[in-house]
């Protein structure tokens, strides 16, 4: 064993480095835990094996998974969630009780799972899950070398898969646990004998996130379960608050960021926009409860080798949920989304454009209650979807989503007042100035990533990082250069000078450019 964890480190975090944060994000997802026993464990729930010949470390945002190869040739997948997967013990269960209740209600393929534990307090030190390793081949290592008429026929099997996860029914809101579940005991409602709905396992309900703490001293945690849409509504606008630091806590922050004040007033009147606005009969038709695979892209389907139209598995179901069946009305996998023609600029790769078409006939009959929200006017969805995350994304955002909200209120169809009174003349002069600083920080950011080739949060490969930061402290240099250079700015921009750029800046600059220039 001692020789097994020497070759890869099972412990820290090794797949990758951060540009902001980075110290932090791999301080999150180290776990102490005992790697001989899971090895021993391991051993136990393979007959005929009697040894461990190799293991590969496999790591994402939120579990490390190590597939043991054994002896007698079985491979055994067992994953280890990071602290920031969620609330301890809850989404453990709460993904185990998911595959479990849609092995039982569906034909959905699902590796079958050997043994799990949501105590990290026993012998391997963790929670973990092990279950026999996916039949097939990864979709994203197959889906380059199939025709277009094969990706089109796997986009169909997916949704004839999926089909029957959406046709289940349920009462409430939030996430599913085996009901005999301790810690939830005093917040859940009955699905059967064996399952219930309890409280929601994701991670934006909980203090797990890095960086963004949670404070309860003007709100009471409210993670659900939540029997009807006006409930959702709190759960949603409670979250929001509890984002919310005490005075004189505050990190530096833009200006575009509001105050403690302001982000309390928003919410609440957010709060009133959104209840209302759930009472429209449009809303009400696509808020039916949905279960759906919280991260469905290439990565987490598994395809017969030879006919890879044939789905073998679908993994992955940490932090499944019920949502009202709008939440996913935006979400395109990534088989889906239309990429550009690498031979022909401005123009859409005409492979992927069919599977984009074909992934839209596909929801809309064999999913309705996914596709029928995007039909539907989006702007009667975006004050729902922002309105929890108004600390992290600042004021100015989910202000200028009730401002359109506000104005267009008529033309939503939505009965009575709008409960959001818009700004006078000169708030919204000041407001406009602060949106547009707002709206230069997302561009700034993924101007960067695409630039740098990292993930939004500046995550690179760790192979790529000694050249991926010295390119990012350069671009910081380069852009200030260029801004202290334009001598005669136009009057509406919104970067003119050094600390607009810092202020902005998504990503952290080394100590030797805090007097560059």
């Amino acid at each position: 064993m001692d020789s097994l964890a020497g070759r890869l480190d099972p412990y820290n975090y090794t797949s990758g480095r951060w540009l902001c944060r980075d110290t932090l994000e791999r301080e999150s997802r180290l776990i102490r835990f005992n790697f001989d026993a899971l090895c021993r464990r391991v051993i136990e729930l393979c007959p005929g094996a009697s040894s461990i010949t190799s293991y590969e470390k496999k790591e994402g945002g939120f579990n490390r998974v190590f597939i043991f190869y054994t002896d007698n040739a079985k491979q055994i997948v067992a994953r280890l969630p990071f602290a920031l997967a969620g609330p301890s013990r809850l989404t453990t269960n709460s993904e185990v009780a998911t595959i479990k209740y849609l092995q039982a209600k569906t034909n959905i393929p699902i590796p079958t799972i050997l043994d799990w534990n949501d105590d990290a307090s026993t012998i391997i030190g963790s929670e973990y899950i092990i279950m026999e390793h996916a039949p097939g081949i990864l979709l994203h290592q197959k889906w380059p070398t199939m025709d277009v008429s094969d990706q089109i026929k796997c986009i169909a099997a997916i949704y004839e898969k999926l089909k029957e996860i959406v046709d289940l029914n349920f009462p409430a809101y939030g996430s599913l646990y085996f009901s005999r579940t301790p810690d939830i005991t005093a917040s859940k409602l009955p699905l059967d004998q064996e399952f219930c709905i309890g409280p929601h396992c994701g991670a934006i309900y909980w203090n797990c996130n890095v960086g963004r703490p949670r404070y309860y001293h003007n709100v009471k945690p409210n993670q659900g379960p939540w029997p009807d849409l006006d409930a959702y509504c709190d759960g949603l606008i409670d979250t929001g608050i509890s984002r919310i630091p005490p005075a004189g806590t505050i990190p530096k922050r833009p200006r575009y960021g509001g105050s403690i004040k302001t982000h309390h007033e928003l919410l609440e009147y957010g709060r009133a926009v959104i209840k209302k606005m759930a009472k429209n009969p449009q809303i009400q038709n696509v808020a039916s409860p949905v279960m759906f695979h919280p991260d469905l892209h290439k990565r987490n389907i598994f395809v017969s080798e030879d006919d890879p139209t044939i789905i073998t598995a679908i993994i992955d179901w940490q932090s499944s949920s019920i949502e009202p069946a709008f939440w996913y009305a935006d979400e395109v996998p990534d088989f889906a989304q239309p990429i550009s023609d690498p031979s022909c600029e401005n123009q859409i790769d005409p492979k992927s454009e069919a599977c984009a078409k074909a992934f839209g006939i596909c929801t809309q009959f064999l999913v309705p209650k996914l596709s029928e929200p995007r039909l539907i006017e989006e702007a009667l969805f975006r004050p729902f979807l922002y309105c929890y995350r108004t600390w992290e994304d600042g004021a100015v955002a989910f202000r200028e989503e009730l401002i359109q909200t506000s104005r267009r209120w008529k033309e939503l169809g939505i009965s009575d007042s709008c409960p959001f009174p818009l700004p006078s003349p000169d708030e919204c002069a000041v407001h406009r100035k602060d949106y547009k600083l707002f709206e230069a920080s997302i561009q700034l950011k993924y101007s960067l990533s695409s630039l740098l080739n990292t993930a939004s949060d500046g995550w690179t490969p760790p192979e790529d990082w000694e050249a991926t930061e010295l390119a990012h402290q350069e671009m910081f240099r380069g852009m200030l250069e260029e801004i202290l250079g334009n001598e005669d700015p136009d009057d509406d921009e919104p970067i003119r000078e050094e600390a607009d750029l810092r202020e902005i800046w998504p990503f952290d600059l080394r100590d030797e450019l805090s007097t560059f220039i």
